[in-house]
Formats: structure tokens, C-alpha cells, sequence
């Protein structure tokens, strides 16, 4: 296969990675770690960009998809656990965030107030109601020349930031303290990009299998190498604003990365080019909502029957309407522990994928290490809501890495473990049971 085509592939997956929603997370992430800025950032690559090209991979191995993958466990399973998916990047979070951040970058600026956000989201997402349901290839061309728009004006915007901004670190916020990172990889998980990857593996696949590519070690080595292309765009990306975001913090108080964002483009080019950023942003972030709606209403309306795609997309734009107006630190707020349920989840069935043939795919070992890291990090999640038990909580806080939101990994483990041993109990029964046969 020429580089040439698993470039354009690699350029494709970075372009549905790179949501304007991803660009507010870096910025908060400098200015609050400030002198712990590296290792924060690099924890946060490693959710942010290394665990979706991992991702990719493991869909490359799996037949079915992320579907197929979560099947391993129990088919009800890979039906709840991925509806999750597809709420958490759909209505819940991603779609709602996609319409704060396009109001935060493009009328906000100039004219403030949760009215405008009311007025903004509803004229937003009857548009978007309407494109979505007449998908065409319009809105794919204008998303192929946005990204390279907004790439440009965010390349444009990290290089005047870093001759024309003065370098003074500031001291990490309390939660950098400690272990930045520990914190940055968990801030990680905002991105939704892993999450993410599990719907976009299949796409990636699609495209290498239409350029003739059936032989699996083949698909493998090209889904990593496109992986690795848009980790690369991805990561220096995340690193130029999240810089930024360091360069920012003496020059201001800011309540998220869009505030700052905004505030470094009006300070570096003028009023003219705050506009011209917000533009990009709101016509980036019109097509990447346009984009989840129709994902995520082909994939209901696909499992199930008695509801139609119109049914669908009227229901998603609608909650999503709801949820934006709850206002962007607010949704960021409310997504935070349900990523802290589903993330671990998303690691460990990738993680087994490639661990597969040390146990022969035992369906006992995936259900085993599923079962006692959903345990955790449900719990872990729910806490954050309030919900917290005391001799739960304990427990909890005793585990190794429970500090550093971790609690899940040593679990994991033990639930692999009791999982192989039990196969090996089944098969030694079955064996026990055909020799008393045969003897007979």
C-alpha cells in the first residue's frame, strides 16, 4: 500500500479526533498546572492521543467492531456498554459541549448571558435538526476544509503565543500539586477521544479494506501507522495551547480554555482575529454535532427497530438543546464521573485484546477483569455524584493507586486472575466428567 493513502487516511482520523471541543482542555490544563506543566501534559497525551491510536488497533484485531469486542464479555453487555458510548459522545456530553464551546468562542465574546446561549442553541440545533436529516457530502467538504482552517488559525495562534507572550510559570493549583501526572491523564479522559475511537475504528478499517487490504497483520500495521499520523497532529496540537494556556495565566483569571482561547487571540491579532477564530470554531464545532447526530441516530435506529431515524435525531437534538443550555463548566462537571465509569472499562477490553491469546480469549477472563473493574469504577463514578458508602469508601481508599483515581487497576487484575482459574476449574470438570464417561 503507498504511504500516500495511509496518510490521507491518518489525516482523515486526526479530522474526526480533532473536535473543537477537544481545544478547551489543554489551555485549562496549562494555566492550572503552570510549573508542572510537562508532566501533566504528558499524562494527558497518553489518554488524549495513546489510548485512541491503541484503540484503533485493538478494532483492527477484533471482527465486528467495538461491538464485537465488547461481545466477549456477554452480548448484553457490548449492548448497554455501548449505547453508553454512543450517549456519552451523542446527547450527554459531546454534542451539547460542541454547541457551549462554539458559544463560548463566537458570541460570548461579544454578547454575554445565558439568553444568548438559549437564543444561540436554539437557532444551532434546528439547523443542525435539518442537515441531519438530509445527510449529504456538503457537510463533509465544509468539515475537509474547517479542519485545515482551524489547525491553521491554531498553529497561527501558538506560534504568536510563544514570541510574543512572556514566560512566567505560575504555581501548580492544588490538584497539579501533588501528582500533575496522574491528574493530567486523567483530565485525559475529557477529550472522549478513546471512547470515540471505538466508533471510529470501524471507519478507519472501511478504508483500508476499500484499498484492497484484507490480510489482518496488514490491516493491523496500517491502522497503528494512520493512528500514529493523527497522534502526531493531535499531540502537538494539545501541547502548543496547552503552552499557551501556561504563557496566559499572569495575563488574566479564566473560568475555561475557551475564555482563554479567545482572550489570547483578541490579545495577539485584535479584535478581528477573536472573530475570525470564533468563526472557524462555530462552523467546526456546526459540523462535528451534525456528524455525532447522525452517528448516534443510525446506531439507535439500527438496534432499535420501532424507532424511526427522524424519531431519532428529533430526540437527540432535543436533549442535546437541553443539556447545552446547562452551560459549559457545568457540562464538563456532569461528564466527569460518567467518563470515570466508562474509561477504565474502554482500557481494559483493549488491553485484553491484546492480551488474548496468553489466556486463548477465555470469555472468563473478560467477564472476570470487566466485572471487578466496572465494580470500582461505578462506585468511583457515582461518588463524585455524592453517592458515596462509608465502609465502601474505605475499602476503596485502601486499594494501590486509589489517590491518583486508579483504584481500578489492581481489581482489573484480581478479576483476570480469578477469571482464568475459573476456566481452568470448567475445562478441568469437563475433562474429569468425559473420563468418568468414556470409563463407564
Amino acid at each position: 500500500m503507498k504511504m500516500k493513502d495511509t496518510l490521507l487516511v491518518g489525516l482523515m482520523l486526526f479530522a474526526l479526533f480533532f473536535g473543537a471541543g477537544n481545544l478547551i482542555y489543554p489551555p485549562f490544563l496549562g494555566m492550572e498546572a503552570g510549573s508542572s506543566f510537562w508532566p501533566a501534559m504528558i499524562g494527558f497525551v497518553i489518554t488524549g492521543v495513546g489510548l485512541p491510536i491503541i484503540t484503533i488497533a485493538a478494532i483492527a484485531l477484533v471482527k465486528g467492531g467495538a461491538e464485537g469486542l465488547a461481545s466477549r464479555v456477554h452480548p448484553l453487555f457490548s449492548f448497554v456498554f455501548i449505547t453508553a458510548v454512543y450517549l456519552a459522545i451523542g446527547p450527554f456530553f459531546a454534542i451539547p459541549r460542541g454547541a457551549t464551546v462554539a458559544f463560548e468562542m463566537s458570541v460570548k465574546p461579544f454578547a454575554d448571558g445565558s439568553t444568548f446561549l438559549l437564543f444561540f442553541s436554539i437557532i444551532f440545533f434546528t439547523l443542525v435538526y435539518f442537515v441531519s436529516l438530509n445527510p449529504s457530502k456538503m457537510v463533509d467538504r465544509i468539515g475537509q476544509w474547517l479542519t485545515p482552517a482551524l489547525l491553521l488559525a491554531i498553529i497561527a495562534l501558538a506560534v504568536a503565543s510563544f514570541f510574543n507572550l512572556e514566560y512566567v510559570p505560575g504555581a501548580p493549583s492544588a490538584k497539579y500539586e501533588a501528582s500533575p501526572f496522574f491528574t493530567g491523564f486523567i483530565e485525559g479522559y475529557l477529550t472522549m477521544d478513546t471512547i470515540a475511537a471505538l466508533a471510529f475504528g470501524i471507519i478507519v478499517i472501511t478504508a483500508f479494506k476499500e484499498k484492497g487490504i484484507t490480510d489482518q497483520r496488514i490491516l493491523l500495521k496500517q491502522s497503528v501507522k494512520a493512528g500514529i499520523i493523527a497522534g502526531i497532529g493531535l499531540a502537538f496540537v494539545y501541547i502548543s495551547i496547552g503552552w499557551m494556556g501556561v504563557k496566559m495565566t499572569g495575563l488574566g483569571s479564566y473560568e475555561n480554555g475557551s475564555s482563554i482561547l479567545s482572550s489570547a487571540a483578541n490579545l495577539l491579532f485584535g479584535p478581528n482575529g477573536k472573530m475570525l477564530l470564533g468563526l472557524i470554531v462555530l462552523l467546526a464545532c456546526f459540523t462535528t454535532c451534525v456528524g455525532l447526530t447522525i452517528a448516534c441516530s443510525q446506531y439507535f435506529t439500527k438496534h432499535t427497530s420501532k424507532i424511526s431515524y427522524k424519531t431519532s435525531v428529533t430526540a437527540i437534538v432535543l436533549f442535546s438543546l437541553f443539556v447545552s443550555n446547562l452551560g459549559l463548566n457545568q457540562i464538563i462537571t456532569l461528564s466527569v464521573p460518567v467518563l470515570v465509569m466508562v474509561y477504565p472499562l474502554t482500557i481494559v477490553l483493549v488491553t485484553l485484546v491484546f492480551l488474548d491469546r496468553l489466556f486463548k480469549g477465555s470469555q472468563m477472563v473478560y467477564r472476570g477483569t470487566v466485572l471487578f473493574t466496572g465494580l470500582v469504577s461505578l462506585y468511583d463514578g457515582l461518588s463524585m455524584y455524592g453517592l458515596q458508602i462509608t465502609f465502601i469508601q474505605r475499602f476503596i481508599d485502601q486499594l494501590p493507586l486509589a489517590q491518583l483515581g486508579l483504584a481500578w487497576f489492581l481489581p482489573a487484575i484480581v478479576g483476570g486472575f480469578v477469571g482464568f482459574f475459573l476456566e481452568k476449574m470448567k475445562k478441568s470438570s469437563v475433562i474429569k466428567k468425559e473420563k468418568s464417561n468414556n470409563a463407564a
